[in-house]
């Protein structure tokens, strides 16, 4: 019996920053997001023996283990080594396959949405009985605890549940909230919504760990621009859900202006020379995915000026990313060498 799970990934609109430690612990945070149409990939196909067999088509990489004593966390597939050790995998053979729709450093939460496939599969192999929340959680410690990968929460959470959330982040806990959007205004949204690929990665763990560190000595700007965040994140839930799409773009634009305030890192000449020709053409609001520095751009503009928009950073290098909204999150299923298993 084979076994298969994929995760959506997600775009942020408002609140990203605000779920990175210290600060949740220290004033609570709130992201709004949603899942789109790109996914992470697994599949797992036992086999016999206790060769347990990873394959990274991403990073054509394979690599090979007889026993959890063999795993060694050196940047190489720990993502996979990490969740074989807690469910302490041990004479079980099988292959792993990993996909993923966008590369590392896209900005659009690929990692976390691979960690949550991987454990979803898991979680089928070995019928687990873990919740939504329990997925999420795991995903999360194995990732920025057992591996330290910098990061935040929201990523782990968007991908299990999937959908339109405003997410909470507290201590102790974390609260998904499902938002209820017309469908009107989702098709408004998405005919307004255009997202590029800047064709140029970013590494943000140094960004991270500035914040961190910013955050926990007090500083008061970066600070209070993630106060603003979590309150641009509220007023985002409130005009998606009232219809209120033009004061969303301006939303999205101010919630961006506050974000470059964390550090000098997340923005640089080029994006901002991407960002003001697009706002030139007519774009109300937008941002870089993720923690900035490059990635995604998400861009907030009428339909009638979306295609003076693409035009124009095409020309300068961006891809247009087609892509519509996924409603749902982790997914696993089984399949026979001859049907799916209902």
């Amino acid at each position: 019996m084979i076994i298969k799970s994929r995760t959506p990934l997600r775009i942020s609109f408002a609140g990203g920053g605000t779920d990175i430690p210290p600060y949740p612990e220290m004033r609570g945070g709130a992201v709004i997001s949603t899942t789109i149409t790109k996914y992470a990939y697994v599949i797992l196909k036992p086999r016999l023996g206790n060769e347990m067999r990873i394959n990274s088509i991403d990073y054509n990489l394979m690599m090979s283990f007889e026993s959890i004593s063999d795993l060694k966390y050196d940047g190489n597939l720990d993502l996979a080594k990490a969740a074989i050790r807690l469910f302490q995998i041990e004479n079980y053979g099988f292959d792993m396959l990993l996909s993923c729709d966008a590369s590392p450093g896209s900005g659009l939460g690929s990692s976390s949405a691979v960690m949550v496939a991987i454990i979803g599969a898991f979680k089928e192999l070995l019928k687990k009985p873990l919740t939504s929340y329990d997925v999420a959680d795991l995903a999360h410690r194995l990732e920025r605890t057992e591996l330290g990968i910098k990061g935040g929460l929201q990523d782990h959470y968007a991908a299990t549940f999937g959908g339109f959330n405003f997410i909470e982040f507290g201590k102790p806990s974390v609260v998904v909230n499902p938002l209820r959007i017309r469908p009107e205004i989702i098709n408004e949204l998405h005919s307004n919504l255009l997202l590029f690929d800047t064709c140029k990665t970013r590494l943000s763990a140094q960004i991270i760990n500035r914040q961190m560190k910013a955050a926990k000595d007090g500083q008061r700007v970066v600070l209070e621009s993630l106060d603003f965040l979590k309150q641009l994140a509220i007023d985002m839930k409130n005009s998606i859900l009232r219809g209120n799409l033009k004061d969303f773009g301006e939303l999205m634009h101010s919630a961006w202006e506050f974000k470059k305030k964390l550090d000098s890192e997340i923005t640089n000449p080029a994006i901002e020379e991407l960002y003001s020709l697009a706002k030139a053409e007519g774009a109300i609001g937008g941002k870089i995915c993720g923690a900035g520095g490059g990635g995604h751009l998400l861009i907030y503009c009428d339909l009638e000026n979306r295609h003076k928009v693409i035009k124009k950073l095409e020309e300068l290098g961006c891809k247009i990313v087609t892509f519509g909204f996924e409603s749902n999150g982790l997914q696993t299923w089984e399949v026979s060498e001859c049907k799916v298993k209902a």
